[in-house]
């Protein structure tokens, strides 16, 4: 009779734990998909995206973007497919210089400032380390890209 009770006991437990939030939530997850075909090199706009509600139990694969800031004024680097997940590796951030484009170039060591025109050899983002070419000397250099889309360069 004992384990009858204690039996009954750890039920209510349970019911009381489950409905205070002590257990997992069974809320779906809600993720964000294509509405049509994005090619390769198409900035995203949430406006080609439609949001899903997962089926109970399912999970997003981790090497999935569903969240709009994830994926808002990213880059497609491949052909991504109406009513499919986003891979993180299919998308990159937009170029902030162009290969081929001129840039205005830095060199800032505390308070020695040097700038110079240079052309890119490269597209790059902001952080990327890209080639660039000096218009008056000719020589080739890197440096990594600014968030104002100049590049800064380092003494070697």
């Amino acid at each position: 009779m004992t384990n009858r009770v204690l039996g009954s006991a750890l039920v209510v437990v349970a019911a009381l734990a489950f409905f205070a939030g002590a257990a997992p939530a069974l809320a779906q997850e809600v993720v964000l998909i294509p509405s049509r075909v994005i090619y390769p090199g198409e900035t995203i706009d949430l406006a080609v995206l439609k949001e899903v509600t997962l089926k109970p139990g399912r999970i997003v694969p981790p090497a999935v973007v569903f969240r709009a800031p994830e994926i808002e004024g990213k880059v497609a680097k491949r052909t991504l497919l109406p009513g499919r997940y986003i891979p993180a590796a299919a998308l990159r951030e937009a170029w902030l210089v162009e290969q081929g484009a001129p840039v205005q170039v830095m060199f800032v060591s505390g308070p020695l400032t040097i700038s110079a025109t240079a052309v890119t050899l490269q597209s790059g983002a902001a952080g990327d380390l890209v080639k660039v070419r000096n218009i008056d000397s000719g020589k080739v250099f890197t440096g990594i890209v600014m968030a104002d889309g100049s590049i800064r360069v380092g003494a070697s």
